[in-house]
């Protein structure tokens, strides 16, 4: 598992761009007032699959081998990574199965579904969903597509952070949701590469906080799970998004669930958008961190828009 480089990043931008277009970057007056500096959010939610995991998806399934094809492709997912899979197995005519949690987020199956993929319903959480696709990989062969340890991956969703910086070249942070990591990852790859004065600062749960104490702590480590933000919510570390992480990222903070919903709320109204609880965190986050971000130009990754009908009148009702 080789860290991606730039150059890696170019490359996925080129196999991307016949299949996804670039996603909007839009400043917003209220967060600007909110936040007391220059927010602009990137509209990941514009994609698709309602994500920017398609991205990665895309990258990785057109580089598939003729024999790995044939096999067909397996991934576990809460949605958002399955989504990506589903839709580039779509595209590239191979064959995908989707392990996913009992519970998951009914428009997210429904869409993996419409996109064409066998879905394998299995466990409480992802981790369990996805120590049963391990399984099923090695019993039929398949080509387990991992959400965060596969290079073409973070090069592909290293992208979006690409497109923030070639409109906006004076951003000063860039927020990121961080449930594997790949985001984040792609994120400190590009700005390392391109602008390294900009920050990157990723935010997860304090109740799903794997990533975060992996952060600090420079090893992998398992945490409990316990957060209704899907997006964020594992409770194992990803090794190669972890690499990338020690050496780049800035800085890693926590916020409660009741920040993410609220912050959540204060993005529908203010973007007029459709946002799922991870596209929210980085506002949380820029929230908390609201004193050493005060005149600085920010940009948040809306990473997704898919929330369903239930968890949007339980966000707005609050």
């Amino acid at each position: 598992m080789e860290v991606p480089t730039l150059a890696d990043v170019h490359e996925a931008r080129d196999r991307i761009a016949p299949h996804l277009r670039p996603t909007a970057l839009y400043e917003y007056a209220s967060l600007n007032e909110l936040i007391g500096a220059e927010v602009f959010v990137k509209h990941e939610n514009h994609q698709p699959v309602g994500a920017f995991k398609v991205r990665g998806g895309v990258n990785l399934v057109s580089q598939l081998s003729d024999e790995e094809r044939e096999r067909g492709v397996i991934a576990a997912s809460t949605g958002n990574h399955g989504q990506s899979i589903a839709f580039a197995a779509g595209i590239f005519g191979v064959a995908a199965t989707i392990c996913v949690p009992e519970n998951a987020n009914p428009i997210k199956v429904a869409s993996m579904r419409g996109l064409g993929a066998e879905l394998v319903f299995h466990g409480p959480d992802f981790d369990a969903a996805r120590e049963h696709c391990e399984e099923l990989a090695r019993e039929h062969g398949y080509r387990y597509v991992h959400s965060g340890n596969e290079p073409l991956l973070i090069a592909g969703v290293a992208t979006q952070t690409l497109e923030i910086l070639e409109e906006q070249p004076d951003t000063d942070v860039v927020i990121v949701p961080i449930g594997g990591g790949s985001g984040a990852a792609g994120a400190c790859i590009v700005v390392q590469a391109v602008s390294p004065t900009t920050k990157v600062i990723g935010v997860q749960s304090e109740a799903a906080p794997t990533a975060y104490r992996s952060w600090k702590e420079h090893a992998l480590v398992e945490d409990k799970m316990e957060t209704f933000a899907e997006g964020l919510a594992t409770r194992t570390a990803f090794e190669l998004p972890q690499r990338i992480l020690w050496d780049h990222l800035d800085d890693f903070v926590l916020v409660s669930d009741d920040a993410i919903r609220a912050a959540q709320a204060t993005m529908i109204e203010a973007t007029r958008n459709l946002v799922e609880a991870s596209g929210a965190a980085p506002l949380a986050a820029a929230l908390k961190l609201q004193d050493e971000l005060k005149g600085k130009r920010v940009a948040l990754i809306l990473s997704g828009g898919n929330a369903t009908r239930e968890q949007l009148l339980d966000v707005l009702a609050r």
